[in-house]
C-alpha cells in the first residue's frame, strides 16, 4: 500500500512538473511565434521549416532508443550513462559533418540558395543537443523533473528575446535560425549546471551492446515516425511553394502546442512509473486507463474548441494574412484527438520491454501513411492533411490491439474510456461554433465570447454527466486546497 501511495505521489510530481514546464515554455513560445508570425512572411517560415526537417530526423540518432533504454534498464548505473554520453557526443559530431555537405545539394533539389547556410549554421543543434540527451535520460530516469522547468524556461526566454529582437530589427529568416539555436544552447547549459551528474572516464562497448539490444528498435521506430511525419512537409516544399508549407506547419504549430503540453507530461512521467512496475501487468493497465482518460478529458476540450474559433484566433492573433491555414488547423485538430490514447498505450507497450511489437506496429502504419501521401499528392495540400486522419485511426486500432495482448487493456476499453470525453467535447465545439457563424461583432469579442462559452459549456457537461475524469480532477484539487489550508493553520 505503502509502495502505491508512493508511485501516486511520484507521478503527480512528476505531471505537476512537467506540465508546469511544458506550459510556460509552450506559452512563452507561443507568444514569441505570434509576434514573429506579425512581424515575418510565411514564406520565410517556410524555408526554415524545411530545414528544421533534417535536423529533427538527425536528432533522432543522439536522442532517441539510448536515452529510453537507459530508462526502461533496471540497474542501469554510470557506466552506462557515461557510455552513451561520450557515445553520443562523438556520433553527433559525425552528423554534424554529414549535414554541412548535403547543405548545397539540399538547397540545388528545392531550388532555393539559402537554405545552404541556414541549413548549416542550425544543424549546430545537433551536437549541442547531444551533450545533454544523457542528463535528459538521468533526469526522467530519477523522476526529477525540476530540472527540466529550469533548462526549459531558460532556454525559451532567451530565445525569445533573440528572436524578437532580431526580427525587429530586419534579419528575417535568421531571427528563426537564431532564435532555435539560442534554445537548445542556454538550455543545455543550464540542465548541465543544475544536474549533479557528469560522465566519468569510463566506456564499455559490451555496455553499449547491450543498451543497443533494446534501443535500437525504439531508435528505427523514432526514426521511421520522424521520416515520416516529415515527409508531407518535405513533399509540399517540393511540389508546392514555401507560402503553402507555412500555412501548412502554422496550421499544425498552434494544435501541437495544445498536445506537447499535455502528452510529453505525461509521457515524461508515466514511463518511468510504469518500467518500475514492467513485471505487474495488472498495475501497468491501471496507470494507463488513468491516463488515457485524463488527458483525453483535458485536450479533447481544448482541440475542439480551438478547431471551432480558429477563425476568429487568426484573424486577432496572426492577422487575416494567415486565413489560409485554418482548414489545416481544423483537420490537425482532429486527428491529434487520437494522440492520447496512442500515447499512453505506447508508453505501456514500451515499459513492458517490448520495443520488438512497438518496431512491428509502425511498420504498417507508415507503409499505409506513404501510400496515402502519394495517392493525395495531386489532389491538393488539403487532401495531403486529410490523410494524417485516417493515418491517426489506423494506428490507435493497431496500439489498442496489441495493448490488449500485452496488458489485457483493448482497443475496445480504449475507445470507452477516451470516447466520453470527446462526445462532450463535439457538443460544446457545435455551441462555441455557433457564435462564428453569427459574425456579428468584431473578431476579439466573437473569441473572447467562444472560449467562455466552451469553458461553461463542458463544465456544465461533466458534471450533469457525472464524468468520472471531472470527479478525480475535482478531488485531487479539493484535497491540494485542504493540505494547505492545514498547513496555513499550523
Amino acid at each position: 500500500m505503502k509502495s502505491d501511495e508512493n508511485l501516486k505521489k511520484s507521478i503527480l510530481s512528476g505531471l505537476f512538473w512537467k506540465f508546469s514546464e511544458r506550459f510556460a515554455s509552450q506559452f512563452i513560445s507561443m507568444v514569441v511565434s505570434i509576434v514573429l508570425a506579425r512581424l515575418l512572411l510565411p514564406s520565410e517560415y517556410g524555408t526554415v521549416a524545411l530545414v528544421t526537417i533534417f535536423i529533427t530526423i538527425a536528432d533522432v540518432f543522439v536522442s532517441d532508443g539510448f536515452g529510453t533504454a537507459l530508462i526502461q534498464k533496471k540497474d542501469a548505473d554510470n557506466l552506462d550513462f557515461s557510455t552513451v554520453f561520450y557515445f553520443g557526443v562523438i556520433f553527433s559530431f559525425g552528423l554534424y559533418i554529414i549535414l554541412f555537405f548535403i547543405a548545397e545539394a539540399v538547397a540545388n533539389f528545392y531550388e532555393m540558395p539559402i537554405l545552404c547556410p541556414v541549413l548549416r549554421v542550425l544543424s549546430l543543434r545537433v551536437p549541442i543537443g547531444a551533450i545533454n540527451s544523457v542528463q535528459q535520460a538521468y533526469v526522467s530516469r530519477n523522476m526529477i523533473f525540476k530540472r527540466f522547468f529550469y533548462s526549459t524556461i531558460g532556454g525559451t526566454i532567451a530565445s525569445a528575446i533573440v528572436g524578437i529582437i532580431m526580427a525587429y530589427i530586419g534579419f528575417g529568416v535568421w531571427a528563426l535560425v537564431f532564435q532555435y539555436l539560442s534554445n537548445t544552447i542556454v538550455g543545455t547549459i543550464v540542465l548541465w549546471c543544475t544536474v549533479r551528474w557528469r560522465p566519468d572516464k569510463t566506456f564499455s562497448f559490451q555496455r553499449l551492446k547491450e543498451l543497443y539490444h533494446y534501443g535500437w528498435k525504439l531508435l528505427v521506430q523514432s526514426l521511421m515516425v520522424n521520416i515520416y511525419s516529415n515527409l508531407r512537409s518535405l513533399v509540399i516544399g517540393k511540389v508546392y511553394t514555401t507560402n503553402d508549407l507555412a500555412y501548412y506547419n502554422r496550421g499544425s504549430y498552434f494544435p501541437n502546442l495544445i498536445v506537447v503540453n499535455v502528452d510529453s507530461a505525461m509521457g515524461a512521467a508515466l514511463f518511468p512509473a510504469m518500467a518500475k512496475e514492467q513485471t505487474n501487468a495488472e498495475k501497468v493497465k491501471s496507470i494507463t486507463k488513468r491516463a488515457i482518460g485524463l488527458s483525453s478529458y483535458v485536450m479533447s476540450p481544448l482541440l475542439i474548441g480551438f478547431a471551432s474559433c480558429s477563425v476568429a484566433f487568426v484573424k486577432v492573433v496572426l492577422t487575416d494574412k494567415w486565413l489560409p491555414m485554418v482548414p489545416y488547423l481544423v483537420i490537425i485538430c482532429i486527428n491529434l484527438l487520437f494522440r492520447p490514447a496512442q500515447s499512453s498505450a505506447l508508453q505501456a507497450i514500451k515499459s513492458m520491454g517490448r520495443s520488438d511489437v512497438v518496431l512491428k506496429m509502425d511498420i504498417p502504419i507508415r507503409i499505409f501513411g506513404v501510400a496515402s501521401l502519394l495517392v493525395a499528392i495531386k489532389f491538393g495540400v488539403i487532401y495531403i492533411a486529410v490523410t494524417e486522419v485516417l493515418v491517426g485511426a489506423l494506428g490507435l486500432f493497431l496500439y489498442g490491439y496489441n495493448c490488449g495482448k500485452i496488458i489485457g487493456y483493448g482497443i475496445g476499453e480504449i475507445i470507452t474510456d477516451f470516447g466520453q470525453s470527446v462526445m462532450l467535447s463535439f457538443i460544446m465545439g457545435v455551441c462555441v461554433y455557433g457564435i462564428q457563424i453569427i459574425n456579428i461583432v468584431h473578431p476579439f469579442i466573437t473569441l473572447v465570447l467562444q472560449i467562455l462559452l466552451g469553458m461553461v459549456v463542458y463544465l456544465f457537461l461533466s458534471i450533469i454527466t457525472k464524468n468520472k475524469n471531472f470527479q478525480y480532477i475535482w478531488d485531487e484539487v479539493q484535497k491540494l486546497l485542504k493540505k494547505k489550508f492545514l498547513v496555513n493553520q499550523i
